[in-house]
């Protein structure tokens, strides 16, 4: 995902490697803030479909997110 964003030259993204984001049940998972938006990639092209639909295009890759069902809220 790193390689893919700097290749379409997404400014002032930032795409680093995390630890556990407790979401094991879902596979591979990623969360881009800060509008807190998850997605359950689990292809290549995923990973360019949320970009596009995220990051180029400024809406949502709505197939491959996690819903509010599947993600707690935040504790306070």
């Amino acid at each position: 995902m790193k390689v893919r964003a700097k290749e379409l030259g997404l400014s002032g993204v930032r795409v680093n490697l995390a630890g556990c984001l407790d979401r094991c049940e879902f596979g591979p998972t990623l969360v881009i803030y800060p509008e807190g938006v998850w997605y359950s990639p689990q292809s290549r092209a995923d990973v360019d479909e949320i970009l596009a639909a995220h990051l180029v295009a400024g809406g949502r890759a709505h197939r491959l997110m996690l819903t509010d069902r599947d993600v707690p809220a935040a504790k306070e």
